[in-house]
């Protein structure tokens, strides 16, 4: 999909074409639209399907007359029951008489920006560092939510441990080292932005770039605090879960050690040989007695060493 936009009188208005100093927002291209694109603006269609690519980093790029600048953005995808929480790369493409805006998916940040007319390709500089503040705010609010989960997922294992519970949380530390990841990568881009090597920054807009780098850091330290608790809780209920089947096991390993013993003594009086008092009639309830006598013994031996 590709939508054109520009500014007129204080707001953003769609059009059917491309105009000068207009916004380019690109979303899950086809190869057709790519090639459109980059022929109608004269770049390599890499630079828009950087964005298909999940795994793309976050970097800027250069060529003769455009600056790429690739953020790695928070995503929360409902159709992946398992993996909920992950991160996409969102391309800005810095034209002389445009940005574009491409990524795989649609980013809410950027859609209500231009709802709300806050974008301005006349002022990119102050646009680009808005979108980064919100990025880094969603990633934030992407964080408490993760917390919230885990939290739930917490009660519930503590009534009653299952792997279901277990594979979410592995799927919640896998969603976090994500996040830690693109918010490193993140950061060294806005620093690299910082220092003026890429673009002009002007001193009003120079404060929410540094504003942007502080909560960008906090959602980072957010990120390595949670995760660090997850992974401490994984294994807390691995060692739990080792402890629980030990318990079972030397449970069932003293009731078959004591049921051995009126197995052993009803063996001996099921051989087909003449045994000792074999025709009395009370050679049964002896043996059912010496048996109760023998098992609590052991029994008693076993408290003794504190087996049980």
């Amino acid at each position: 999909m590709v939508r054109f936009f520009s500014r007129e009188n204080e707001k953003v208005v769609e059009k059917k074409g491309f105009s000068q100093d207009c916004i380019i927002l690109v979303v899950n291209p086809t190869r057709d639209e790519t090639n459109m694109i980059s022929s109608l603006l004269n770049f390599t269609p890499d630079f828009i399907n950087d964005v298909q690519d999940l795994d793309e980093r976050a970097r800027i790029d250069y060529d003769e007359k455009v600056i790429q600048i690739i953020l790695k953005v928070p995503y929360k995808d409902e159709s992946d029951e398992k993996l909920l929480y992950k991160t996409i790369p969102l391309s800005i493409l810095l034209g002389e008489n445009y940005i574009l805006l491409g990524s795989k998916y649609p980013v809410d940040f950027i859609q209500s920006m231009i709802e709300e007319s806050k974008v301005n390709p006349k002022k990119r500089s102050r646009m680009i560092f808005q979108m980064m503040y919100k990025n880094a705010i969603l990633f934030l609010n992407h964080l408490k939510e993760i917390n919230k989960v885990t939290d739930s997922i917490e009660e519930k294992l503590q009534e009653s441990m299952k792997n279901k519970e277990l594979e979410q949380l592995m799927y919640l530390e896998k969603s976090l080292v994500y996040f830690t990841t693109s918010l490193r990568s993140n950061e060294i881009v806005m620093e690299r932005v910082l220092r003026g090597n890429v673009f002009e920054i002007f001193d009003e807009d120079r404060e929410l770039l540094e504003d942007t780098i502080v909560e960008n850091k906090q959602a980072l330290e957010m990120a390595n605090i949670y995760s660090s608790i997850l992974s401490g809780m994984m294994d807390a209920y691995a060692s739990v879960i080792s402890n629980n089947v030990n318990s079972i096991m030397k449970v069932l390993t003293i009731v078959t050690i004591v049921l051995q013993i009126p197995t052993i003594l009803s063996s001996f009086y099921g051989m087909n040989i003449p045994l000792p008092f074999q025709h009395e009639g009370v050679v049964f309830v002896f043996i059912l007695a010496w048996s109760v006598v023998v098992g609590m013994l052991i029994l008693l031996w076993f408290k003794k060493k504190k087996w049980i």
